[in-house]
């Protein structure tokens, strides 16, 4: 087995002072995203029952780790929820995706925050932010 191949197998673990800035930046980003939620009048029960909803992209996961990871990843970064609030401001008609846009980003930051990061073709455990499970507690400290 040469260097580049058992590179490939396990990713790279970020040094834990940028793991914690990327964390904080997702408290900052649920913080700031919650209080617009607020400040749009929707209901905090709306909030509540689509929070999750992101979460079932994981089902790309049945297909493969490859195809879970992209489909994850692609509903999990911050492009798409930035798209729906650009949209929700620019096009007449559209305010009311504004609070679809705010709850999608708020879900993101706190998986960032609680250390669940975009995922690698590795596996669901490894992310941007390190290994995630029982085996991950050394790495995200």
């Amino acid at each position: 087995m040469n260097d580049s191949t058992s590179a490939e197998m396990e990713p790279e673990v970020l040094p834990l002072g940028l793991r914690r800035t990327l964390r904080l930046e997702g408290l900052a980003i649920a913080a700031v995203a919650a209080a617009l939620y607020a400040r749009t009048g929707a209901s905090w029960w709306l909030f509540a029952a689509l929070w999750l909803v992101p979460d079932l992209s994981m089902l790309g996961y049945l297909i493969n780790a490859c195809w879970g990871a992209r489909i994850y990843n692609s509903i999990h970064s911050y492009a798409a929820p930035a798209m729906l609030a650009a949209c929700a401001l620019l096009l007449p008609g559209a305010g009311h995706l504004l609070p679809f846009a705010l709850i999608w980003a708020n879900h993101i930051a706190v998986d960032r925050l609680l250390g669940y990061g975009l995922k690698s073709p590795q596996g669901f455990g490894w992310t941007h932010l390190g290994r995630v499970g029982r085996t991950s507690k050394a790495t995200l400290s």
